[in-house]
């Protein structure tokens, strides 16, 4: 099926309240019964057809009651304010899984969601530095989240780890870090010590562009 001509490259940021490692990269159950957290991305370089999005930052907060693929899902996004009206148009046309394959990662998790609040135009603070596992972005009033490298236990140095999902829809291979974050919008949680990752991906219709 042909699609209008997109992609999206970029750092990306998340973060949820699973242990190191997160089970449901391993299609296991959440830690905490429950799934919840955020992500970040800033787009490097992007276009939607004609509409460069070069430099827009958008976001998530989310909540599933269990395990991510058996839905009931809630979520808030959070849109760069410096966007206009036709780049709007065009990352939520991405981001709800429009113009795009049933396999890409916005309409895998679009599919597991069953109630969506209104979208937020805001400043997204966005910092992210994959090699020393370190990266934080802040919504004031909504959500804050900040990664350090997970510590060695008995040595106190930072722990390098990664997830490597050769055929993964989210990321082929990210770099494993601890993560702090609070949500106090209209979804509230807050979590400390848990499963985080970076990554530099491209998405474009059909996916991940490698």
């Amino acid at each position: 099926m042909a699609y209008v001509d997109w992609m999206i490259r970029g750092p990306k940021i998340s973060a949820c309240n699973c242990a190191y490692g997160c089970p449901c990269e391993f299609n296991a159950p959440p830690s905490n019964d429950i799934c919840e957290g955020l992500e970040a991305t800033e787009i490097t370089e992007g276009w939607f057809g004609d509409v460069r999005l070069d430099g827009l930052r958008f976001a998530a907060a989310f909540r599933w009651p269990g395990p991510v693929h058996e839905g009931g899902g809630i979520v808030q996004g959070f849109v760069d304010d410096r966007a206009t009206e036709a780049q709007v148009d065009a990352l939520f046309k991405i981001l709800g899984g429009e113009e795009q394959e049933p396999t890409t990662v916005f309409s895998i998790y679009g599919s597991t969601i069953e109630t969506e609040y209104d979208p937020v135009f805001t400043a997204i603070d966005f910092e992210c530095d994959i090699a020393n596992r370190v990266g934080r972005f802040a919504i004031p009033g909504h959500l804050e989240l900040s990664l350090q490298p997970i510590r060695n236990p008995v040595t106190g140095k930072p722990h390098r780890a990664q997830i490597r999902l050769p055929e993964g829809f989210e990321f082929r291979e990210a770099e494993m870090a601890s993560s702090s974050f609070k949500g106090d919008g209209q979804i509230r949680f807050e979590s400390k010590d848990t499963y985080g990752f970076l990554i530099d991906v491209a998405y474009g219709p059909y996916g991940i562009i490698e």
